[in-house]
């Protein structure tokens, strides 16, 4: 069985015998560098979701990248 997550809304799954992460659509090297596939943005240089950017009295949140609901943790 192998393991699969998603970056910013792209699908990428752990390739056992290369032992690391690959896109799954066209299976090239994870490299964490495609933009979300919601609003197209990179990160901030904070880290934050582009279309999300700060929140006051926030301890986590995600846009959820058109893959899952987002949500924000206070």
């Amino acid at each position: 069985m192998s393991a699969w997550a998603h970056s910013r809304g792209h699908k990428i799954e752990y390739d056992l015998l290369k032992h690391m992460w690959i896109y799954s659509d066209n299976k090239e090297v994870f490299n964490d560098t495609r933009p979300c596939i919601k609003c197209g943005k990179m990160p901030t240089k904070e880290g934050y979701d582009a279309c999300l950017g700060y929140i006051k009295n926030t301890k986590s949140a995600c846009c959820g990248h058109g893959v899952e609901k987002g949500y924000i943790l206070k």
